[in-house]
């Protein structure tokens, strides 16, 4: 995976912590505290980041579930991974190909669903044209 993780959490030590891990693994990583920061980011540095891991609630106009769908529409390459202590799997409210991973999660689960999303990314960059078009 040449592209990095977008770590989008309100809660400091849980994106701390998934910095971290991340990027002991080997990973470039990104943050934001919330979805306006996670999309002042992507508006410059898209091309960067191969996988969203997003938490759904959090302050501020927009929510985790509507970033991911923003993302997911307008930069079609990076992958999305949602996460959530206070719900189910929002299935019917998840951008298609997303993954959901529950809170709490352990460190090496992170990894295996942001390396499952990596695997992902790798296959789309087989078409070059797919950048393009976004």
């Amino acid at each position: 995976m040449a592209a990095g993780v977008l770590i989008v959490e309100d809660e400091p030590l849980l994106r701390s912590m998934a910095v971290e891990f991340l990027g002991e693994a080997g990973l470039v990583t990104f943050e934001a505290e919330n979805a306006i920061e996670a999309m002042e980011l992507l508006n410059d540095r898209a091309a960067e980041v191969a996988v969203l891991f997003t938490d759904v609630r959090m302050p501020g106009s927009m929510d985790g579930l509507e970033l991911a769908r923003v993302a997911h529409s307008s930069w079609p390459w990076i992958r999305v991974i949602v996460t959530s202590g206070a719900f189910g799997k929002p299935s019917d409210t998840l951008p298609d190909e997303a993954d959901f991973l529950r809170k709490p999660w352990l460190p090496l689960d992170l990894l295996a669903h942001v390396l499952k999303a990596a695997t992902q990314f790798d296959a789309l960059q087989v078409d070059p044209g797919v950048r393009a078009k976004a």
